[in-house]
């Protein structure tokens, strides 16, 4: 499966702190899979959060990544905290 990063998402992925950006890493290595079999528990929290195909995925207790997918292409969209990821989803 390929991921595609957004612009978007590289900057605010070069805001976080150095343990953020592990967790973040680490979550994306699990995410391709996770949506794969979306059957089995991944402990991601994967969940649809849009009607236009927008998902999003637990990075620790604090984090969230907003990711879309079509066919064999996940493209992350946005990272960030709880608030900041509803503040978006309400401008889209």
């Amino acid at each position: 499966m390929k991921i595609t990063l957004t612009e978007r998402f590289q900057r605010e992925c070069e805001d976080l702190q150095e343990t953020q950006k592990s967790q973040v890493f680490s979550t994306l290595l699990k995410l391709p899979g996770a949506v794969r079999e979306s059957q089995r528990h991944s402990g991601l929290g994967l969940r649809k959060i849009h009607t236009s195909g927008i998902f999003e995925a637990r990075v620790g207790l604090g984090l969230r990544i907003v990711f879309g997918f079509e066919r064999e292409t996940l493209t992350l969209h946005r990272v960030g905290t709880h608030d900041e990821i509803q503040k978006y989803l309400r401008n889209l």
